[in-house]
């Protein structure tokens, strides 16, 4: 809905990390209790009000699923979107750069914070989320330039 979503995916693919899977979804509630709630334990950690805000927030319009592939690719990814909380991402990061809101404002307006990105915390939830989002059929294999230089070197 912002129309930075061009922006963010040269970002990652800059940094020599791989598209290897991506869709536009407009989200069902099912699809983000799953994400939210299965995977992530959103409402068993911040309860029902936040977790009301958030799925609202996220059926506002599509999402874009995406998976990355490169070495250290969750690391990586993680540093380059910055803190869940906006308003304490460092500017340079993907949240720093295009969001603001605290969680005091939101809070103050009874709203969920719109920090436009969402990353796995590990290689377990990135599985998980990647199952949930995506069949086999939408994952593609392929080499990038970027391998190249990021693969062992065979000794002759």
């Amino acid at each position: 809905m912002r129309g930075v979503v061009g922006e963010i995916l040269s970002r990652f693919e800059k940094v020599g990390l791989k598209i290897i899977g991506a869709k536009m979804v407009q989200a069902s509630e099912e699809q983000l209790y799953g994400h939210y709630e299965g995977i992530g334990t959103l409402k068993t950690r911040k309860g029902d009000k936040v977790f009301g805000q958030t799925l609202s927030m996220m059926q506002e319009g599509p999402v874009i699923a995406l998976v990355l592939e490169g070495v250290e690719a969750i690391e990586t990814v993680r540093k380059m979107v910055g803190t869940t909380e906006p308003k304490s991402a460092l500017p340079g990061t993907i949240r720093g750069d295009y969001a603001h809101i605290s969680y005091g404002h939101a809070n103050e307006h009874e709203t969920g914070v719109p920090n436009l990105i969402h990353a796995s915390a590990d290689a377990a939830e990135a599985k998980q989320e990647i199952a949930h989002w995506f069949s086999e059929s939408d994952l593609h294999e392929y080499e990038n330039v970027h391998e190249k230089f990021t693969q062992p070197r065979r000794k002759k």
